[in-house]
């Protein structure tokens, strides 16, 4: 069960980030609005394909890294939980903008090269895996758990936008849930800020 604590965490912490709205988000409603809800589920196969991508990187540069150089570790994890203060921050600051969701330029071109394509220009997303994967997991990760948490970020990302796609369409679920964005995204930057701090203490024990 201790092994699946890692995977649990990562998976709910990588879930509330992908459910505050950003660019992934925006392209995903905007392409269901704009052409049809299965073109949306097509940017969310897009999206998940670049997460794919980018999570593998990560894991995998980074455990080479440890490997080669083990001091780095506990830096490292620093490093990613001051990252996730960040994340949390500017989540909790801009948490009661609005979403720009005009659909104009949205008509042409492959959904899920789109998607991909979004996902992959994002150095964001690479970050951000870096420093969840650092905070959360063991100095040395075997191979069986890098790749099922390679496959538990893709899946969240596939189908949260996939749902979006779906449902974001229809007006009244739009309305209901941009009415709740403000709180959506405070709550998000409340949980991701309180674990940040915990990781950094968590760190600084590490290191001692």
């Amino acid at each position: 069960m201790s092994d699946l604590a890692p995977l649990i965490s990562i998976g709910l912490v990588q879930l509330l980030a992908v459910i505050s709205p950003g660019p992934s988000f925006l392209i995903t409603a905007r392409t269901a609005v704009a052409r049809s809800r299965l073109d949306g589920v097509k940017v969310a196969a897009g999206l998940a394909a670049g997460t794919v991508i980018w999570s593998a990187a990560a894991l995998f540069g980074l455990n080479a890294l440890f490997k080669l150089v083990p001091p780095l570790f506990v830096a490292m994890k620093i490093v990613g939980a001051l990252f996730l203060l960040w994340v949390a921050f500017n989540i909790f600051r801009h948490a009661a903008e609005p979403l720009a969701l005009e659909t104009e330029g949205e008509g042409a071109g492959s959904p899920f090269w789109r998607g991909f394509w979004t996902q992959l220009a994002n150095p964001k997303v690479a970050i951000f895996f870096g420093s969840i994967f650092v905070a959360l997991l063991p100095r040395v990760v075997p191979l069986w758990m890098m790749l099922a948490l390679i496959a538990i970020v893709s899946f969240n990302e596939f189908w949260w936008y996939s749902v979006v796609s779906l449902f974001f369409s229809s007006g009244p679920i739009r309305r209901t849930y941009l009415a709740a964005k403000k709180w959506l995204d405070r709550a998000t930057g409340l949980f991701l800020g309180g674990l940040g701090l915990r990781l950094l203490w968590g760190a600084r024990d590490t290191a001692l």
